[in-house]
This record gives structure tokens, C-alpha cells and sequence, in this order.
């Protein structure tokens, strides 16, 4: 296997653009990557495209060889990954694959979706659908609805309170507030964090991502050529993708992912690191809880002990573990196709000094944690100077 490198990263504005295209959101971010390291269309030899639900915000299918086609790419091979909000995770996942297996020395990962398209009650029928269809959606379940059960439980069993949850909020607003490309650039008070309009109890609007447009972009190439597109590669030290049972009613206990375990495990072992090497950390924060789910499941804190941490400022910009710099699916955005290439670029801007007013201190070693569903799929990325 080749050590592999992301040697540039290109990005949309994340909001609301129902005027344009999901081709042309994906085409300016592919394109924003290439041109960033001169690296001509024709040099490309593998293409992956994480989109979960194109085809139904759209209408289009077939997107891979469409985005791959504006963005100038010509016969290469093609592909569009889904794994919920864990699409572009996927798509970087296999693309690493085969450019460490030798395959490809030039791998172009989008990750891409426009959901603005639709009203917010198709958008959230379209996002139900990564559940399970038979039971949970046929219930009258939807994503804030199942989290909702899962916050519930969590402090049921491990004395979470909405202060952990709304802590979460505010720490990635204000984080949110220092992008330029963030949905929401809009600080909150813990008190107005609190005191948010109730979505499904103990959720409130403050707890749950955005419905956004956008597209990343990330290109890989191995370390032994990354010095002929670029002077600052960004080593992939670890990669671990894992996937666990879809409806909540199956799980053992629905406080942690399995998924979410398992794939850091396999990515740390990789990595040769451990979670106290980890001095940053992007993670998926589709709800406030998820944040909090993610943090213990990844070993950064005891299990219930990530919410006291978030309350306390250790996950803030200047706290002793940073998450989510960007500001997070919270307040950067979540175009769910988009999310994990969006996570990949913001550790590798962070880790080559990119990142302006929310620029991290002596970063080397950072980490993104990808969801799909409910738990259901899992990518961890471990990345380095």
C-alpha cells in the first residue's frame, strides 16, 4: 500500500442556492481543487462523487459522469457513492483505496448536494428515507424525531442535560460565525440556545444542522509524487469506514454508534495513534447530540462526560480539544452529500495554517468523523502534516 496525500481541496459557499445546479455547485468546487495545484483535467484518472439524494431533490440521475464532465474530466471512471449523510466520507474512503492500492495517482473526490429545491417537509420526507422505510418512517419518524429519542436516552442514562446539548450550539455558531463560507455566520447565547423554538422535545431549532446547498472537493494523489502538484500535502495517516443496523430499534443500546467505534478503531490502528494524539477534531454534528455521541465514541471523553466537557470549553476554539472549527453541520451548513469531503477540507486548510480567524495553534494532527442515518454508516479520517 502507498502512503497517500491530499494535495489540494476546493470549496462552495454553503447556503441556500435554489437557482443553481447541483452540476454547477460540484463543478465549481472540482474545479477550485484542480486549479489550486495546476493540476490540468487530463491528469485526473479516477472521479468520485458523493451525492446521497440527488436524483430526488433534482430529478437527475446518473450524476457522476454529469458533475465529472463539467468539471472537464474526460473518460475517466466515474462513480457516485450514497451512504446518507456519510456519502462523500464513502467516496473518500474508496478513492484513498485506490490510489493507496496502486490503482490511480490522481483521484478526484466531490462531494455535492442542492437541497433547497424542495419545501422543508419534502426535504425532510427525502432524509427519512436513510432510515428504515418499513418501520421508522412508516411510523411517522423522521431524523429530529429519532435523535430526539436518542438525546432522551442519553440523559436518561448518563445524566446529559440540555445546557451539554446547548453548549454544543453555541460553541459552533461562534466557530461558524469566523467562516466565510458558513450557512450561518450567527452567534448565540447559551440562554438563546436554550430557549430555541422546540422542534421534537428536548431538540429545539438551536440543536439541529441547516438544510443547505454546496459542494467540497478534495484531490489525492501518493506522497512519493504530491511534491510535483504542491508543497504542503496533507498526509492520510488513517482511514476506517464501518457500518451497524438501521432502525434504532434494533440496536442494543442507541447512546453510541457501533459503527462509529469500529471505524475509529480501524483508523487510529492505521495511523499508529490513539486519541490523545488527536489535536482537532471535525465531527458530525447533524443534532447536538450527535456531537456528544461522537466525542465519547471516538475516546476523546468518558461516556456522559462530553457534555460537562462542552459546557466547560474544552472543545472551544481555544479549549484543550477543538471540534468542529468550521462550525460544524450546525452552523457551517449540511448539504448532506457534501459533509464529509467539507470536514476533509477544513482539517487539511487547518493543518496547512488556512484557516484565518478560526486558524488553530500548532495543529498536527487532525481527525473527521462522518455519520450516515441514524448510526447506520461510519467514515474516520486521521490526517497529518
Amino acid at each position: 500500500m502507498r502512503e497517500v496525500a491530499v494535495i489540494s481541496t476546493g470549496l462552495t459557499a454553503f447556503g441556500a442556492f435554489p437557482e443553481r445546479s447541483i452540476r454547477d455547485l460540484g463543478a465549481e468546487a472540482g474545479r477550485e481543487c484542480l486549479d489550486a495545484c495546476d493540476a490540468p483535467p487530463e491528469a485526473v484518472d479516477g472521479f468520485y462523487l458523493g451525492c446521497f439524494a440527488g436524483p430526488a431533490f433534482t430529478g437527475q440521475n446518473h450524476l457522476a459522469p454529469w458533475v465529472a464532465a463539467a468539471i472537464g474530466l474526460n473518460g475517466v471512471p466515474a462513480t457516485r457513492f450514497e451512504a446518507a449523510c456519510a456519502s462523500s466520507g464513502a467516496a473518500f474512503a474508496h478513492a484513498w483505496a485506490a490510489v493507496a492500492g496502486g490503482l490511480q495517482d490522481l483521484a478526484l473526490v466531490v462531494g455535492v448536494e442542492q437541497m433547497t429545491t424542495q419545501t422543508t417537509a419534502r426535504t425532510t420526507e427525502i432524509l427519512a428515507s436513510a432510515g428504515e422505510v418499513d418501520s421508522e418512517v412508516a411510523a411517522g419518524a423522521n431524523f429530529p424525531a429519532l435523535f430526539a429519542l436518542i438525546a432522551r436516552r442519553h440523559m436518561h442514562e448518563l445524566g446529559t442535560t440540555r445546557e451539554h446539548l446547548a453548549a454544543v450550539a453555541v460553541k459552533n455558531h461562534a466557530n461558524g460565525a469566523l467562516n466565510p463560507k458558513a450557512h450561518l455566520r450567527k452567534p448565540i447565547t447559551l440562554e438563546k440556545a436554550l430557549a430555541g423554538r422546540p422542534v421534537c422535545d428536548p431538540l429545539t431549532l438551536y440543536d439541529c444542522s441547516l438544510i443547505s446547498d454546496g459542494a467540497a472537493a478534495l484531490l489525492l494523489a501518493p506522497v512519493e509524487q504530491a511534491a510535483r502538484w504542491t508543497d504542503r500535502p496533507v498526509r492520510v495517516l488513517g482511514v476506517g469506514q464501518a457500518s451497524d443496523r438501521l432502525a434504532l430499534a434494533d440496536k442494543a443500546d442507541i447512546t453510541t454508534f457501533p459503527a462509529v467505534r469500529r471505524a475509529a478503531q480501524k483508523a487510529y490502528a492505521m495511523a499508529g495513534v490513539g486519541p490523545r494524539d488527536i489535536d482537532f477534531a471535525e465531527v458530525h454534528d447533524c443534532f447536538t447530540i450527535a456531537e456528544l455521541i461522537a466525542l465519547e465514541d471516538l475516546g476523546f471523553f468518558q461516556r456522559g462526560q462530553a457534555g460537562p466537557a462542552s459546557l466547560a470549553g474544552k472543545t472551544a476554539l481555544t479549549g484543550e480539544l477543538p471540534i468542529n472549527p468550521s462550525g460544524g453541520l450546525k452552523s457551517k451548513g449540511h448539504p448532506v452529500g457534501a459533509t464529509g469531503a467539507a470536514q476533509i477540507v477544513e482539517v487539511v486548510r487547518q493543518l496547512r495554517g488556512a484557516c484565518g480567524q478560526r486558524q488553530l495553534e500548532e495543529a498536527s494532527i487532525g481527525l473527521t468523523q462522518n455519520l450516515g442515518g441514524s448510526g447506520a454508516s461510519a467514515v474516520v479520517g486521521v490526517f497529518g502534516k
